[in-house]
C-alpha cells in the first residue's frame, strides 16, 4: 500500500457528490434498519404498549440512533470517532430490559425506570471512556483479527434468521417461498457486484433489496400497510412515558450492559479502523466510546435506549469499499427524518424480512472476511497465534451454536456470557498475554502447526 500525500483527503474524509451520498447513506439505514426497531418493539410489547405508542418508541429510536450516529461520525471537541461508524440501539439490553419490566408492578413505571438506569449507565461511561480506552494495547493483529471474524460469524445467525421470516412462531416460518425470496436477493447483489461497475456496484446492496421487496410483491410477503396507517409528521416529546426514575437494581443491571456495550464498541472501532485504512488508537477509541455513552446519555430525553456502533454496517463498508464517514453523516440524517416523520420510516419497513435477510449473508459474511484477512496478517504460522485464534472463536462461537450453554449462571452473568463478541474477546486478550506476553518466549517461527510438541523442537535445538 503506497503513502497517502500530505495534500490528499483520506477516503474517510471525503465528501462525495449529493446523489451518491444520499444513496450510499440510504443504503446503510437499509442494512440496520431491523436491528434498531427490534428491541423497542420486543420492550414496547413487553410493557404492554397500544399500536400508536408502540410507533412512537420505535420512532423515538430512530430519531436518537440519527443523533448517535451525527455524534460519533462528525464529532464535536473530543467526542466521536470520526469514523463511518452508525450508531443505534443496542440489542444487548433487550434481554435486561424485560427483566426490569417483568420485575415492576405497575407496568407505567418500567420505561421510566429503564430511562433513568441508561442515563446512569451513559454518563458513568462517559467518564470511564478514556480509561477504557487504554485497552487498546491489548489488541495486536491476533486478537483484532479474531475479533472481526467472531463480529461477521455472530452476525449471520441474525441473516439466517430474517431469511426465514418475520414471525418464527408462525407456521409458514423457514418455508420455500421465504428462503427463495432470501436466496434470490442474494443472487441479484452478487450480480450486480460482479457485472456491474461504479456507482451501480457500490449500491448493489440498496438495489437488491428494492428489486427483492418488488419481486415479493406477488408472493403477497410485502406489507404496504404501516405506510398507510403512518402518521407524516411525529416528533418525540421529551419524557413522553414519565419522568426518568432511579432504581438500583436496574442501574446496576444497565452498568453491565454499558460494559459490554464499550467492550463490543472497542472491537468494532478496531475492526473498522483496519477496514478503512485508519487504524483506530487510544484517542481515537476514547472519542469513539465517549460518543457512545453520551448518545445513550441523551437517548432517554427522547425516549430512546442505550445506543451503541452498529456492527452490520462495517460490512456494508467493507464490500463497497465507500469509507466516507460523511455518508454514514447521510445516513444519520435519514434516521432523524424517520424518527420525525413515521411515514418515511415505514417506508423501509416494507422491505420483507426474506430480502433483508438475502442481503445480510453478503454484509455480515463481508465482515467475517475481513476478519481473517487481518489473521493471514498476524502471522498464523506461529503455533501460539494458532492457539489463540482457534480457543478465542470456540469460546466466541457458543452462544451461537449452544444458546443455552451458560442456563445455570446468574441473569447478570449472562448479560456478558450470551455476548460472544465480549467472551470471544476477553478469551483472545488474555491468551494473547498468556502465550505471547508472560514468562520465557520461545522462538514461535520454528513452530508452523498447532499441536506440534515445542519441548522437542527446543531440544533439537
Amino acid at each position: 500500500m503506497t503513502a497517502q500525500r500530505a495534500d490528499e483527503t483520506h477516503p474517510v474524509d471525503e465528501k462525495l457528490p449529493a446523489l451518491k451520498m444520499a444513496t450510499t447513506g440510504l443504503q446503510h439505514v437499509a442494512a440496520m434498519y431491523a436491528g434498531v426497531v427490534a428491541p423497542p418493539l420486543i420492550v414496547g410489547a413487553a410493557v404492554g404498549l397500544s399500536g400508536t405508542e408502540l410507533t412512537f418508541l420505535t420512532g423515538a429510536c430512530l430519531f436518537t440512533a440519527g443523533l448517535a450516529t451525527f455524534l460519533q461520525t462528525l464529532g464535536v471537541w473530543k467526542i466521536g470517532a470520526r469514523l463511518p461508524f452508525v450508531n443505534g440501539v443496542t440489542f444487548a439490553g433487550v434481554a435486561p430490559m424485560t427483566a426490569i419490566v417483568a420485575s415492576t408492578d405497575d407496568k407505567s413505571d418500567a420505561l421510566p425506570i429503564i430511562f433513568g438506569a441508561v442515563i446512569v449507565a451513559g454518563l458513568l461511561g462517559f467518564l470511564a471512556a478514556p480509561f477504557f480506552s487504554k485497552a487498546v494495547r491489548f489488541f495486536p493483529p491476533v486478537v483484532t483479527g479474531t475479533v472481526i471474524t467472531l463480529i461477521g460469524v455472530s452476525l449471520l445467525p441474525v441473516a439466517f434468521g430474517w431469511a426465514q421470516g418475520p414471525n418464527p412462531a408462525a407456521d409458514d416460518y423457514g418455508s420455500r417461498t421465504y428462503l427463495g425470496l432470501a436466496a434470490t436477493t442474494l443472487v441479484i447483489v452478487l450480480l450486480l457486484r460482479r457485472f456491474t461497475r461504479g456507482f451501480v456496484k457500490q449500491i448493489a446492496v440498496l438495489l437488491g433489496l428494492v428489486i427483492g421487496t418488488l419481486i415479493a410483491i406477488p408472493f403477497g410477503v410485502t406489507d404496504f400497510g404501516p405506510v398507510a396507517d403512518a402518521d407524516v409528521v411525529g416528533f418525540p416529546t421529551p419524557f413522553h412515558f414519565g419522568a426518568p426514575q432511579f432504581q438500583v437494581a436496574a442501574i446496576v443491571s444497565m452498568i453491565v450492559v454499558m460494559v459490554v456495550s464499550m467492550t463490543e464498541s472497542t472491537a468494532d472501532m478496531l475492526a473498522l479502523g483496519e477496514i478503512v485504512e485508519r487504524p483506530a488508537d487510544e484517542r481515537t477509541i476514547a472519542a469513539g466510546l465517549r460518543a457512545d455513552t453520551l448518545g445513550s446519555a441523551i437517548s432517554p430525553l427522547f425516549n430512546g435506549f442505550m445506543c451503541s456502533a452498529f456492527a452490520q454496517n462495517i460490512g456494508l463498508v467493507a464490500m463497497t469499499r465507500i469509507r466516507s464517514r460523511y455518508v454514514v453523516a447521510t445516513g444519520g440524517a435519514f434516521l432523524v427524518l424517520m424518527g420525525l416523520c413515521p411515514m418515511a420510516a415505514s417506508l423501509i419497513a416494507v422491505v420483507p424480512r426474506p430480502v433483508l435477510g438475502g442481503a445480510g449473508v453478503v454484509l455480515f459474511g463481508s465482515v467475517a472476511a475481513s476478519g481473517i484477512q487481518t489473521l493471514v496478517r498476524a502471522g498464523l504460522d506461529k503455533d501460539n497465534n494458532v492457539l489463540i485464534v482457534a480457543v478465542s472463536l470456540a469460546v466466541g462461537i457458543i452462544p451461537i451454536t449452544a444458546p443455552e450453554f451458560y442456563h445455570a449462571f446468574p441473569e447478570t452473568a449472562k448479560i456478558v456470557l450470551d455476548s460472544g463478541i465480549s467472551t470471544g474477546c476477553v478469551a483472545a486478550v488474555a491468551l494473547n498475554l498468556v502465550f505471547n506476553h508472560l514468562g520465557r518466549q520461545r522462538d514461535a517461527q520454528d513452530v508452523t502447526h498447532p499441536m506440534e510438541a515445542g519441548e522437542e523442537i527446543a531440544a533439537a535445538h
